[in-house]
């Protein structure tokens, strides 16, 4: 790399996100670009990497399709150079195996050279309208500074544990994203407790619960007052439209935060499928009249965990509808507690440069940037607060990509679209909503890159 050259786009962590922005970079020959990550390789949620589990998004919402169809880095173009879109054409199934996920992410990172891992941004500062990047190699120690006009954090989101838990006291209290790091650890346990309401605690029971024929005791707890299934209904996916992300944002903060609240089905919940396989297997363990060793609680608020002096571990608990508190002792316990954004380090020296709302969070724009000019650093998944629940879906990559790009070319090179719901959100009708698109793609022309 060329020290003293300056990028136009210098993106911070290649998740999915910043791996579809690399995508649908690479073929804009007017546009320089360089994305860093600090770990050895791509691997997405390899703790969680089970064999049968699926994405809860269709195929076409792969790293570039949603924007680009016709790009050499679509999912059906891996199937197709992997010699395996027949053998999907026939399978009949929109919805992707993950760990074929995680392989075309690293054939699409195969194809690109603007993706760099091993490369740990350690700062970044500013200076006369230039963003420079401060990084290390993992593998040599060397460091490098790298300039660019603009910026993508695509750092990604962390396990969220709760604060009572001290990952260096409770070593068998782990986080549902390392699963299978730990899976032996958990079956060598007289009891596992999981807790949690989505997914991945769902992912966890089933796989766990062939086991209890062989006496381990599993149990499921959950705060919400049911096991809930992701609501997946065609109307409701309507909410992931452009234009109820415009409507979203133009609300006052409190709104959005009272929305937030009422919206976990929308994208916290369990897929449906996967909650009747639970009950069938249930079901087949009850046939012969035995006992099953697995309990299912919901109501169940968990406020903290201590060590016994056996070594088990004492989760205290309050009951939310009965109002009562209660003790549960288990030999190990899995968090599926979630993820949460958190800031990463290298921002400290531009705290002058990002707008804040009251709360502190990112002041993000319509078109995604933080910065106080809106048109410098752009975020990736850290804009929950501001354009709705379908901030982390992997659907929403491609479009938010688009309106990255978009922005910082100046001119639309991938259309994005304006209007695709049958409803509409507002009062004002179609005429608002259009107007808030056309507001959003006037926010994008600014600066443009000139092109060869």
């Amino acid at each position: 790399m060329n020290k003293q050259k300056t990028y136009d786009i210098v993106g911070i962590g290649i998740g999915p996100f910043n791996l579809g922005l690399a995508a649908l970079c690479t073929p804009i020959e007017s546009l320089s670009t360089l994305f860093l990550d600090q770990a050895s390789e791509f691997n997405w949620h390899p703790g969680m990497m089970l064999n049968d589990a699926t994405l809860q998004v269709p195929f076409m919402a792969d790293l570039v399709t949603l924007a680009d169809p016709t790009s050499p880095y679509s999912f059906l173009n891996y199937l197709k150079q992997t010699d395996r879109i027949y053998k999907f054409y026939i399978r009949e199934n929109f919805f992707v195996l993950r760990k074929e996920y995680n392989a075309y992410c690293k054939w699409v990172i195969s194809h690109l050279k603007n993706c760099h891992f091993g490369q740990k941004v350690s700062s970044v500062t500013y200076n006369n309208g230039i963003y420079q990047v401060e990084k290390t190699d993992q593998n040599t120690g060397a460091t490098e500074v790298i300039y660019a006009k603009k910026l993508v954090l695509g750092t990604g989101t962390v396990p969220k544990v709760p604060a009572f838990v001290n990952p260096t006291l409770h070593q068998h209290a782990i986080h549902s994203s390392e699963y299978l790091k730990f899976k032996q650890t958990l079956l060598e346990q007289k009891t596992v407790s999981i807790i949690g309401s989505g997914q991945s605690a769902a992912e966890i029971f089933y796989d766990l619960l062939p086991v209890t024929e062989n006496g381990l005791k599993l149990k499921w707890f959950t705060r919400p007052d049911r096991f809930f299934p992701m609501e997946y209904s065609k109307l409701t996916l309507e909410l992931t439209s452009p234009e109820y992300v415009d409507h979203f944002y133009n609300l006052s903060d409190n709104k959005r935060k009272q929305l937030l609240s009422k919206q976990n089905s929308l994208f916290k919940g369990i897929n449906f499928e996967l909650i009747n396989q639970i009950f069938d297997k249930l079901y087949e363990l009850s046939v012969d009249g035995k006992k099953i060793n697995a309990e299912l609680m919901p109501n169940c608020q968990l406020n903290n965990i201590s060590i016994t002096n056996n070594g088990s571990y004492q989760l205290d608990f309050y009951h939310t509808e009965s109002e009562k508190e209660f003790a549960v002792n288990t030999g190990a316990v899995v968090l599926a507690t979630g993820y949460q954004y958190r800031e990463p380090g290298f921002l400290a020296a531009l705290g002058d440069r990002i707008a804040r709302n009251t709360d502190g969070l990112f002041q993000v724009q319509r078109n995604y940037a933080i910065d106080i000019n809106g048109n410098e650093i752009f975020v990736q998944n850290a804009e929950l607060h501001t354009h709705g629940f379908v901030t982390p879906d992997l659907g929403m990559g491609a479009y938010r990509n688009a309106s990255i790009i978009n922005a910082i070319l100046g001119f639309e090179i991938y259309p994005v679209e304006k209007r695709i719901a049958f409803q509409q959100f507002n009062v004002n009708g179609e005429e608002d909503v259009l107007q808030q698109a056309e507001n959003f793609v006037s926010d994008c022309h600014v600066e443009p890159v000139e092109t060869p």
